[in-house]
Parts: C-alpha cells; structure tokens; sequence
C-alpha cells in the first residue's frame, strides 16, 4: 500500500510538472464574449515578478486596472516595457487589438475605453485565482496570440430594479463589475415604481420618508387567491452620496448608468407621498403587491414642477445623455374621468388620453432637452405619437423598435422573449418562483437584435440590446445572480460579438471555463 501510494504521487508530480510546460490549445482560451478573431501560437509569455507596464495618461484608468489586478494575485508591476499601452488611431473607439508574443504584450487602442477592453480580455486569460487574490504562484503563462475585436452594437446593457427589492451599495458595484468585466457598457437603474422610491430628493423629504417604505409585501405569487402579505415593513433608499459613488464607481470602469424616474405610470409610491400629484386627490398608500395600478400622475402643473424639480437633482447625479422616463403600463382610467384631463384634451386639440400621454411625455422631453440631455423610454411611448427625439426601449416584442426605426427613431431592443431573466430558465422543480414565462439560455444566445422587418437604412437605428431583470420575485442579492447568471454571459456575446463568430456548442464549452472565474 505505501508504495503504491508513493508511485501515485510520483506520477502525479510527473503529470504536474508536464502541464507545466506543455503548448497551449485553442480550447485553454476561453473568453466571452467572443472575440472578432484570434490567432493562437505555441508560445507563452511569462508574468512574474519582473513584469512592467508602459502606458501614456492615455490609459490610465485600463491601465491602472490591470495594475491593481495584478497587484491582487501577488504580481507586483514597475516601469517598463514587457506591457505596452500604444495609441493606434486608426481603431474605433471601443475596438482594441492585444498583440501577446514571448517577451511582450502589446495593447493598442485608441481610447482608454478600447484599451480596457482589452485588459478585460487579458485577465481572462490569467488564473481564475486572481478574481479572488488567493493566486500564490510566483509566474504565469499566459498564451501568445493576437486578438482583433471590436463591439458589434454602440449599447451594451444590463437593467436593475431596485424598486420591488433593493440591494446594497456594494452589490450593485459588483453588478457592475460583471457588467464591466464582459464589456458591457450601460447599467440602467429603475429607481422608482409604485412599490418604491428608491432615490434621494431633498426638495421633496416625504419622498424618504412615506415613498420609500411599504407597510407589508405580497407572500408566493400574484395568481394565488387569496393574497397572503407578510405584515413586514419593507423599504429604504439610496442617498445622493450613495448615488455619486455608484456612478463614480461605474465611470472608471466604463459603464454608463442610466437612472428611470417613472411616468405617467408606476407612479403610486410617490403619490402616496403626495396626493396632490394625482388626479384624486385622495390618500393612497405605496404598493404591497405586484401589478399594474390606476393611481398614475395628472399632467397638472403642480405634477410638471414636482418632476421638474426631481428631474433637477436626479440631472445633478447623472451625467449621462440619456434619462429613462419609464411610460409604461400607464392605465388611462383616471384621466378619463377627471375634469382636468378632459379639459386639456380638449384645450390642446387632443384625440383622446393616448395623445394625451404623448403630450405628457413630450413635455417632459422638451425640458430634458433644454437641459441637454435625451430620453429614452419603453414602446408605450409610440402611443398617441412618438416624442420628436426619443430613444426607444422596445420590450412588448419587437414591433415598437419596428416602427420607432422606420421613423428615424434610435431603438435599444429588450423584448421579453429574449431578454427578460426574471423569467424562468429552466423546468427543474427546484426552480425559485418567478414572475412567469421561460427563458433558457440558448434562446438568449440565439437574439438577433436586429428585426428582419428593417432595411439595411433602418437598421442603423438599432442601437443594441439589454438584458432586463424585475425583482418582484427576486428578494435577495444570491436569487439575484442566479436569475443573472449565465443568462447575462449570453447577453453580452449577443451585443459583442459579430454573429458569424457565435456557435453555442462552443459558447457553452468556454461558460464551463468561465463558471470558475464567477
């Protein structure tokens, strides 16, 4: 028995230290999304102690990233050569060429962003180790090879809400370390919903103090009668110092983060606050069950002030072009009956509370714009006519991208046939409760975000895609990433990577690899 076990240990050590030295395979290079091409040699580069890095301001912020993880696994980097950082015009602005041979690494780009890109791609190809800081090796292998990749699609997105459920600060940077770390480039944020407010406004404290707080929460699914509640209060937001370090936190790694402030819909949480924003009047309270409500904003001016003033800080926190306005599931039931409304459809020379909506919608437009900056908001918006320069986020399938790119609209697809990952992904019985419908993984990987209704011409328009994730059903921040992920991974090879390059055999082969570093 002891020498048998001394002969296991010595073929053992024999089979280690071979691997130590043995050609790399195409198989050992994993990454996702998929890059455009790439040409693998026989050779390494080795990574160790000595190792340095050479970069212009240029890259400062990919190159400090990929000092910093370096640092994290143990590898200490000075001032040198062996990692070169080159400004290379000629690429697009998120394209990056990674040039790996024996004794160098070569990053071209011709932006800090391109150049991320490419360290992103880099660290995919270092032990999975690094991710967690317990690399205890003193060198790397990496393979030689050279990469070429660009982005097929402008925006890259994935979508939270944290309105149902919230998460902490520190979640939602991982989150964004996710999205950062497949090239993904915008986190939209659905800050407020009718279970609620999730964001500070100091003009307005009974925002923090009712809007963000339900009294209780609906227990198992909507669908079961009757409707059981957990008696919990539920609730909380996040301060505008909180909101700064998000998006501080986002920039540096080159995610863009687009807040939601609803409208007209979606609205109960602050009505509850303020019920002369409706068009009752009367006292409601912030939602404890799930669905679609009645209780929306009356386009009155003491509505277009509040948000108005609301849309004045959020504009402060958010440096980014485009502000989601929501316009969804805006049921017209009050404004039908309210004396006011009807008065302003008539007033305006409107057709009916549709038109309405887009006046409502329109008006809100033309205020962001003044301030300079852009909305983009869900199909509903195309009701009653479209707004003169909004983006739309198409989700009730794809006929609204259809029509907003046929009308020189810019179109983000989100359809929940392939991109809603609150759906279930699988029949397995232990699945957490969802929302409803089904999603597996290989219909995600399989989304051509481009509708074949478009022409060559119309499909300029389609800006890309985004993967959306609602939380009713979602309580925690682990049945979150389950719900996520892998689902997300696909996502971002359906915005990446150029369809003739995809092939889910092969996508699933390199997930397996990729699960390790997750």
């Amino acid at each position: 028995m002891h020498f048998k076990t001394s002969f296991g240990f010595i073929i053992l050590l024999l089979t280690v230290l071979s691997c130590q030295h043995k050609p790399i395979e195409a198989q050992e290079v994993a990454i996702i999304p998929q890059p455009n091409s790439i040409n693998i040699s026989k050779s390494v580069f080795v990574l160790n102690r000595a190792t340095s890095i050479n970069s212009e301001d240029t890259f400062k912020i990919s190159s400090d990233f990929l000092k910093s993880y370096l640092e994290s696994g143990g590898i200490e980097v000075n001032s040198g050569n062996d990692i070169t950082f080159i400004v290379d015009k000629n690429l697009g602005k998120e394209a990056y060429s990674l040039n790996i041979s024996e004794d160098k690494i070569e990053i071209k780009a011709s932006t800090d962003q391109g150049a991320f890109y490419a360290v992103q791609t880099l660290r995919q190809l270092l032990p999975v180790e690094f991710e967690s800081g317990s690399f205890e090796g003193n060198q790397v292998n990496i393979p030689a090879l050279v990469i070429e990749d660009a982005p097929q699609f402008t925006y890259r997105g994935m979508h939270l809400d944290v309105s149902r459920h919230m998460f902490s600060v520190d979640f939602i940077k991982k989150y964004i370390d996710a999205i950062a770390m497949l090239k993904m480039n915008t986190f939209h944020w659905h800050l407020t919903d009718d279970q609620g407010w999730r964001i500070e406004i100091k003009k307005y404290p009974k925002l923090q103090e009712v809007s963000t707080f339900r009294d209780e929460t609906l227990i198992g699914h909507y669908s079961d009668q009757p409707h059981q509640f957990d008696g919990k209060r539920y609730g909380g937001y996040y301060t505008q110092e909180e909101v700064k370090e998000v998006v501080a936190y986002a920039k540096e790694r080159f995610v863009t983060v687009i807040p939601e402030i609803e409208m007209p819909g979606h609205a109960q949480a602050a009505i509850a606050a303020y019920p002369e924003l409706g068009c009752t009047g009367d006292q409601v309270k912030v939602a404890q069950k799930w669905g679609v409500f009645e209780d929306i904003y009356c386009p009155n001016q003491k509505t277009f002030a509040f948000l108005e003033d609301v849309l004045d800080e959020v504009l402060e926190l958010f440096p980014t072009e485009f502000i989601h306005i929501g316009g969804d599931e805006a049921p017209k039931t009050r404004w039908k009956n309210c004396a006011h409304c009807q008065a302003l459809i008539k007033s305006e020379g409107l057709k009916d509370e549709h038109e309405l909506q887009s006046y409502f919608i329109t008006k809100m437009e033309k205020y962001l714009n003044s301030k300079g900056r852009q909305i983009i908001g869900w199909d509903e918006i195309l009701e009653g006519g479209l707004a003169p320069n909004a983006t739309v986020m198409s989700w009730r399938g794809t006929s609204g991208a259809v029509e907003a790119a046929k009308s020189g609209h810019n179109v983000v697809m989100t359809p929940t046939s392939h991109c809603y990952f609150d759906y279930y992904q699988s029949d397995g019985e232990d699945e957490p409760l969802a929302i409803g419908g089904f999603l597996p993984l290989e219909k995600v990987y399989g989304f051509n975000p481009i509708p074949e209704e478009l022409t060559k011409e119309e499909q300029k328009y389609v800006l890309g895609a985004q993967g959306n994730i609602w939380t009713e059903y979602i309580p925690t921040e682990d049945h979150l990433e389950y719900m996520v992920f892998p689902r997300m991974l696909a996502m971002s090879e359906v915005v990446w990577s150029n369809p003739e390059n995809k092939n889910y055999k092969d996508f699933v082969a390199r997930l397996e690899h990729f699960h390790k570093r997750l």
